[in-house]
């Protein structure tokens, strides 16, 4: 099942061209926000295995198309999740997953216009895996029931502040500008992919690719991230968690390639889609 957020309603996609109104199809069921949904995640997905009705079907204009997870109440990122990235910081690999957060007000939908803020802000394509249970204490067998489905995101990150201070301590604030978690363009449950531990993720800028890989390369996988996460913090229906981000970051190039003002990043995963956006001085 594929999950959109169209013009800030709950729908589900059809075949790309055409999606069905939840909160229409359900008679009001499930209501139109895409968001609350989360909530009642396992009778959605009863409900929506069903026959959904035709005469609730309407275009996908992938120009209206939001974050589908668009209010999480956390998010959750993990540093250091492949082995090139960490060599190409200079840092050791981790033990354990090397968690940070980006505030919830930097989630944005899959396209449109981004401020830059003034410093270095680089790119982090990463895959992203969105809570569709409430977990707390889950081991890893146990973890994929946990999750509602996955998406693409852009762990962007103003370098200078979050690497500021006598020690880095401002990674939250850093990668957590207006708009600098952008998620979609759909979310597509995990059964749905072949393997959901293995899917390829990329981002090109300016039309150029800069990073690729498949997320079997993952030092820690979504369902170990889920474990160590929940081990400490209850994780909430409709929290975000970005997985991690490849080799070929911006500012570990020599010469830096940072993101300029009318650049354009364009944002890929295998079976969810990509994200389009633009950059302009905030």
């Amino acid at each position: 099942m594929r999950i959109l957020n169209l013009s800030g309603r709950l729908a589900v996609d059809i075949d790309g061209s055409y999606a069905v109104d939840v909160a229409t199809a359900s008679d009001g069921r499930f209501g139109p926000d895409p968001h609350s949904v989360y909530d009642q995640w396992d009778e959605f997905v009863t409900w929506a295995g069903g026959d959904l009705p035709i005469s609730s079907r309407v275009t996908v204009d992938h120009t209206a198309l939001g974050a589908p997870a668009p209010r999480p109440r956390q998010v959750f990122a993990v540093g250091l999740n492949y082995r090139e990235h960490a060599e190409e910081a200079g840092l050791d690999l981790p033990e354990i997953p090397m968690v940070f957060t980006k505030f919830p007000s930097a989630v944005t939908g899959p396209g449109g216009v981004i401020d830059l803020p003034k410093g270095s802000v680089d790119f982090e394509v990463e895959l992203v895996a969105v809570v569709g249970r409430e977990a707390a204490g889950v081991s890893t067998a146990d973890a994929w029931a946990h999750i509602a489905g996955l998406t693409v995101g852009q762990d962007l990150s103003e370098r200078e502040l979050q690497l500021a201070g006598p020690a880095p301590q401002q990674f939250n604030m850093g990668k957590s500008y207006r708009g600098f978690a952008p998620i979609g363009p759909v979310l597509v449950t995990p059964d749905e992919f072949a393997d959901p531990d293995d899917i390829e993720i990329s981002c090109a800028l300016n039309g150029v690719e800069v990073q690729k890989t498949r997320t079997s390369d993952m030092i820690f996988s979504i369902p170990k991230i889920v474990e160590f996460l929940s081990s400490v913090a209850t994780l909430w229906p409709g929290d975000v968690i970005f997985t991690g981000t490849p080799s070929g970051t911006g500012w570990s190039r020599d010469p830096k390639l940072l993101i300029g003002p009318d650049d354009e990043l364009v944002t890929v995963a295998e079976g969810i889609g990509q994200m389009r956006h633009t950059f302009r001085p905030a």
